[in-house]
């Protein structure tokens, strides 16, 4: 039985885009699920825009998502290669040099080398969309080489794919066009053809091809941002292909499992950043407090700053709203930073305007507050707490007692529930804060 071979050959010009995230997985996806070989090969033949930051970043991002394989080349090496074959098919009659007007300088003549094209009708089938039928005759002699050390694309990828033993070519459906004159180049060298497997387009929320104008960024964007690993590959492994079933969550390796082409779509799959969103929560909420505050700590290291023991408490309140660890970060930063640092209450705010004594009932009602925390056994759940606290909450009216008691906690308006604060900050701390917005009234700073 032949070994399926698939390869990953993006091109080092421009950084790691969603698309290419995509097109790698599915090629990583079919054949680890056939017991197959992966071939990475970093298509850098273009001198002026090839950059090795590009092709680094695209390594490691790969590598973050859990993309490996088990040949490394760059076509930049097979330049030799490239050309004994162009050498070749001149030899044997079935392509030609042709001496050209140079289309960047009208004064200069170049040597191009150019396919005789048998101009016929070409069918191959698609494992996707079934038979594809191209009449090549309007192709005429196309190029293949700017020099017989400068070959084309085309040709260059046909002869890599032909050496590396590939079996399969899984690609977005913008490939389509190339795989006529790919074809005829195989037939040129005597090459197998390999099966081919055109992926439906990624559109943006417009339905038009996903695009950096659209909002598209690179993946290395969305690793900084917060997302997970698992996230990033479950939403694109979803997007254009469909394993049946409800189920939505997939790690990599049930992915391996259950993976087939025979499930592709054909239309265009629509990028929808709230649905990838939602995705990274679930998995975010699958991590232990230890590894959520890891990836945390990935983003910002300054959160070491933090006491260890408050931060693994808020673990709960992330999970139940932060959809990416910059979120996380922004609520540690913003509504939960008072968990962290002593309030500074200023008077005005802390008193209840509705009693005609506001004062004096805030000043009462903190009292009473205070008594009853006092009461509660230590590490008390927030549940325990609420149920303390409400009886009198509800006889002295919730927002005279509640609004003070939250402000005194956090000297922000805006906060978690006063009974999640008291579990967070515990019972000493908590009456701390209250006695000192006490003074506060006393002396009525």
């Amino acid at each position: 039985m032949t070994t399926v071979i698939t390869r990953i050959p993006p091109s080092p010009t421009g950084r790691f885009h969603i698309g290419t995230a995509r097109t790698a997985l599915f090629n990583y996806l079919f054949a680890r699920h056939n017991n197959g070989r992966i071939v990475f090969r970093s298509e850098d033949t273009d001198k002026t825009r090839s950059k090795k930051e590009y092709e680094d970043e695209i390594i490691n991002g790969l590598h973050w998502l859990g993309i490996t394989w088990d040949e490394f080349s760059r076509q930049s090496e097979h330049t030799s290669r490239h050309r004994a074959l162009l050498e070749k098919l001149i030899n044997e009659g079935k392509a030609y040099i042709s001496k050209e007007q140079s289309k960047n300088d009208s004064s200069k003549t170049v040597e191009i080398v150019r396919l005789k094209n048998p101009g016929k009708e070409i069918t191959f089938n698609d494992i996707v969309r079934g038979d594809i039928t191209f009449d090549t005759t309007e192709l005429g002699d196309f190029v293949i080489a700017r020099s017989l050390d400068d070959a084309l694309y085309h040709f260059a990828v046909v002869v890599d794919d032909m050496d590396a033993g590939v079996t399969h070519v899984i690609r977005g459906e913008d490939g389509i066009s190339n795989t006529p004159r790919q074809i005829l180049i195989q037939e040129a060298l005597g090459a197998k053809r390999p099966a081919y497997a055109h992926l439906p387009l990624i559109l943006d929320e417009k339905r038009a091809k996903l695009s950096k104008r659209s909002g598209a960024t690179s993946v290395m964007d969305y690793r900084d941002e917060g997302f997970l690993p698992e996230a990033i590959v479950n939403y694109l492994a979803l997007l254009g292909w469909n394993p049946g079933g409800d189920r939505e969550d997939f790690s990599l390796t049930e992915l391996v499992d259950v993976f087939s082409l025979d499930n592709v779509q054909k239309g265009g799959a629509s990028w929808n950043r709230d649905k990838l969103l939602s995705v990274n929560q679930r998995w975010m909420r699958k991590l232990s407090d230890t590894e959520y505050l890891v990836n945390i700590k990935n983003i910002s290291p300054n959160i070491n700053s933090f006491d260890e023991t408050l931060l693994t408490k808020t673990v709960p309140l992330l999970k139940e709203r932060a959809r990416t660890f910059s979120e996380a970060l922004d609520m540690l930063s913003g509504e939960l930073a008072c968990i962290f640092t002593p309030p500074k209450p200023e008077h005005d705010i802390l008193i209840s305007k509705e009693p005609d004594n506001a004062r004096g009932a805030t000043q009462r009602h903190l009292e009473t507050l205070i008594s009853k925390i006092d009461s509660l056994p230590n590490e008390a759940p927030a549940d325990i707490i609420k149920t303390t606290i409400m009886p009198y909450a509800d006889k002295e009216g919730r927002g005279e007692v509640l609004w003070p008691l939250r402000y005194a906690l956090s000297g922000q308006k805006r906060s978690p529930d006063p009974f999640t604060l008291i579990e967070i900050l515990g019972k000493d701390e908590s009456v701390k804060r209250i006695n000192t917005s006490l003074a506060i009234l006393v002396n009525n700073e």
